[in-house]
Formats: structure tokens, C-alpha cells, sequence
């Protein structure tokens, strides 16, 4: 199983639905997005300044805005479908579909994940992959990496530092799983199957 990080600044760009085109046709059951915030945990944050609830109410909302941003995305593509449990992941695996994970139900039921803006879809892509034994995992960002020599393997606390994944990563950094962090325009890495071989060629590794 390969989770795939679609992030919220890809809302409203060309590659987007590349992505989910490729992703569907590709997945065969073996593929979960994970979606990003984008714009909907952006609200979230704007009313948290408005009315000074709590981080864990915050943090409830930042989980719906992703629930938000997968519902669109499975709007944009008929062939995609949701799952919120990971019985229902499951199911959708068996019939072979490609998958949007909507978060809310999951992580809420799991009182070790800390309620706080540290904690990302970056960091809940992690904790899925590892939640339901995926083996490889890859963060899809809108920010240039053409600083980053490729292939190569970088740490997270540089990564950490050039915003590229949150600050809470390496708690949820476990497990088997590989790591990888590809450009928005990286679709077409994907475009003959799931190819670990490629990716590896062309895609910034995350060592711990």
C-alpha cells in the first residue's frame, strides 16, 4: 500500500486533478490520499484569531477542513471514493478502487495524537501509513525543490527548517515505511504505476 499526501496548496492549480487522474489510474487498490488543509484549515486559523478557542478546538476543525478538501477532491474525479475507518480502507483496497482518506474519525479516536498547529497533514500522513502498515509514503508539495540535488536523502531536521514538513514529523516518523517528497509537477513519476525504482531516481529521500 502507498499513501499519498496531496497538500492544500495544490487547490486550485493545473496538477491537481493530473494527479488524481494518474492516481486513479494507477492505484488499483493500492493507493491512499491523504488530503492537506489548503484554504479550509486556513479559515480554521482566522477564526481561532477571531475568537480565541482553544488549540484542540482548533485542531478538531483543522481535521474537518481536511475532511473538506478530500470530499472536493473525490468531486473533481467520480472514480475516486472515501474511507474514514480503516475498515473501510480495507474495503475499498479489496475492490480496487483509489481512496480518499477522510481524517476526522480516526484521529480524533486516538487521544495520542498532541492538538496542536505542530501537527500537519504532513505528520498524519505518517501516522496513517504507519496505522494501517503501508510501505511507502509520498508528500506532494507546491514549493520548489530545485535546491535539493536528486536522488538524495535529506534529514528532517533540514526539512524541518526549509518548511517542507512540519515541526512534529519525527514523532510520527515509525515504522518500516519509506518516505519520499516529489513536486507538485512529479506526476508524471507515477504515470507508468507505482514504481519505486523511479522514485527512488527521482525524489528526495527523509532519513531520520
Amino acid at each position: 500500500m502507498w499513501v499519498v499526501k496531496l497538500g492544500g496548496s495544490l487547490l486550485g492549480s493545473p496538477e491537481l486533478p493530473r494527479w488524481l487522474e494518474t492516481l486513479v489510474k494507477i492505484s488499483d487498490g493500492q493507493v491512499v490520499i491523504v488530503p492537506g488543509g489548503g484554504l479550509f484549515a486556513d479559515t480554521v486559523r482566522e477564526a481561532q484569531q477571531r475568537t480565541n478557542v482553544s488549540d484542540a478546538v482548533a485542531h478538531e476543525l483543522a481535521l474537518l477542513a481536511m475532511d473538506q478538501f478530500g470530499l472536493l477532491m473525490a468531486g473533481m474525479n467520480s472514480k475516486l471514493v472515501t474511507a474514514s475507518s480503516e475498515l473501510e480502507i480495507a474495503e475499498r483496497g479489496w475492490q480496487h478502487r483509489c481512496i480518499v482518506w477522510l481524517p476526522s474519525e480516526m484521529v480524533l479516536a486516538d487521544d495520542g495524537v498532541p492538538k496542536n498547529w505542530q501537527v500537519t497533514s504532513d505528520s498524519l500522513s505518517a501516522w496513517l501509513t504507519h496505522k494501517i502498515g503501508a510501505k511507502q509514503l509520498v508528500l506532494v508539495k507546491s514549493k520548489s525543490l530545485e535546491s535539493y540535488l536528486k536522488p538524495t536523502n535529506v534529514s528532517q531536521q533540514n526539512l524541518q527548517e526549509d518548511n517542507l514538513i512540519d515541526d512534529a514529523f519525527a514523532d510520527f516518523f515509525i515504522g518500516n515505511h519509506q518516505t519520499w517528497i516529489v513536486n507538485k509537477l512529479d506526476y508524471c513519476l507515477f504515470e507508468q504505476g507505482l514504481n519505486l525504482p523511479l522514485l527512488k531516481q527521482s525524489s528526495i529521500g527523509v532519513n531520520q
